[in-house]
């Protein structure tokens, strides 16, 4: 720190201060002396385990779909890619509530897909437990994919083109090869994605709805919560400080250079 400039440090200073402020006016009105009554409460409960099972859900979902989509926007080449780059990354930016109803019009039971679903299958997606863990696989994506593209594209592919030579399969490069490279990067992707599906409020409340032990998140319970119950809500967004902590902070190492 010696070696930095005295502005700089006072700008960073000030810049960490202000994202410190909202967390300490939360902890600063948090009713501690009846917390335990509060997270033991059947709201808390089912809205932290019901974020738990779609963050989770999405997560997994994310890994499998969105490892691949990585892979093929680092490795391809035609001239539209920048284009397919811009629109797989577009909920990064999109408001939360354009892209509940851009599901609801592609999956609802109306929408283009999902009156299919709704008709071959029986599978109505919105307003449900699969609907919140799809706006949230749809929003959370984005991050997973910037990070593990980024890791393909700086990855060295002598040892791929090595084991070509050699025989391998295109499979087993992958699995074997570059995968186990680029594990750091996934993690850290996994991560962040992870922490955009917990927090995730718009999409959710636009395509699944708020229903109680079905679809309200903990995001969703607290924005509830502030109109009737606001320590109620100050407990919900303690809960949710901690697991995002939880899940963040071993894994800090992941996204950032070693010294």
């Amino acid at each position: 720190m010696n070696r930095l400039p005295k502005t700089v440090v006072f700008v960073a200073l000030i810049a960490i201060l202000f994202l410190l402020s909202p967390l300490v006016g939360l902890l600063q009105r948090m009713p501690w002396s009846g917390l335990v009554g509060l997270l033991g409460s059947e709201v808390v409960l089912d809205a932290f385990f019901l974020s738990l099972l779609v963050s989770f859900s999405a997560t997994l979902i994310v890994l499998a779909l969105g490892t691949p989509i990585a892979w093929f926007l680092a490795r391809a080449r035609f001239s539209l890619l920048k284009l397919l780059r811009a629109m797989v990354l577009l909920p990064m930016v999109l408001p939360p509530v354009v892209g509940g109803t851009a599901l609801l019009f592609a999956f609802g039971r109306q929408g283009f897909l999902g009156k299919w679903l709704n008709n071959w299958f029986g599978v109505t997606l919105p307003f449900s437990t699969t609907g919140s863990v799809l706006a949230a696989v749809f929003v959370s994506m984005p991050f997973f994919v910037v990070a593990v593209e980024s890791a393909f594209r700086s990855i060295n592919e002598d040892f791929e083109q090595v084991a070509e030579t050699l025989g391998a399969s295109p499979s087993k490069i992958f699995f074997r090869i570059t995968m186990p490279r680029i594990r750091p990067s996934i993690i850290a992707g996994l991560a962040l994605s992870w922490a955009r599906a917990l927090g995730e409020f718009g999409a959710t409340i636009t395509f699944a709805g708020n229903l109680p032990g079905e679809t309200q998140t903990l995001p969703l319970a607290v924005f509830l919560a502030l109109e009737t119950n606001p320590e109620a809500a100050l407990a919900l967004s303690l809960v949710m400080i901690v697991t995002s902590l939880a899940i963040l902070v071993p894994f800090r190492d992941q996204w950032l250079p070693s010294k």
